[in-house]
């Protein structure tokens, strides 16, 4: 693709804390395009698609910045009226992760999973920060989730 994948256009010069240079128009646009990708693989195929690693160095973007989904190496494929799947061990990647796909306790995994990384990625784009930061402690101010719910409280 073009312009290679959308982690390089989310952060100026490559920093995680910088906002990306795209407007809210173009933001919006890829945005949409992704869901579409998604409802795709969902709904749209013959069998349903479950991607499991939403991120956005899987998201390609064309000479238009329309993305496309991109390495389907941990995807798993079932029947559309499988509501949950069975997979083993953990797929996906650290802060794009539906809780389910590491933690049974919260449920099954589903092509919901693939929803949350989709929230999670929409999250990252707008605030132009990484949602989770892979290099030193694990702490609730490197999980975007967190963050969240403490700018909820404030």
């Amino acid at each position: 693709m073009p312009n290679g994948s959308l982690d390089k256009f989310i952060y100026k010069n490559g920093s995680p804390d910088a906002i990306c240079d795209f407007d809210w128009n173009t933001l919006f646009q890829i945005a949409i395009g992704i869901a579409r990708g998604l409802e795709y693989l969902h709904q749209g195929c013959n069998s349903r698609i479950l991607h499991l690693d939403i991120k956005p160095q899987n998201i390609l973007l064309d000479e238009k910045f329309c993305p496309k989904i991109s390495d389907f190496g941990l995807a798993k494929i079932c029947q559309k009226k499988d509501s949950i799947v069975s997979i083993l061990g953990i797929r996906g990647t650290a802060g794009y992760m539906a809780p389910e796909v590491f933690s049974r306790t919260f449920g099954g995994v589903s092509y919901k999973s693939d929803v949350y990384s989709y929230g999670m990625l929409i999250n990252e784009m707008i605030r132009g920060r990484k949602n989770y930061d892979t290099g030193g402690s694990c702490t609730s101010e490197k999980y975007f989730p967190d963050w969240i719910y403490k700018d909820l409280e404030q």
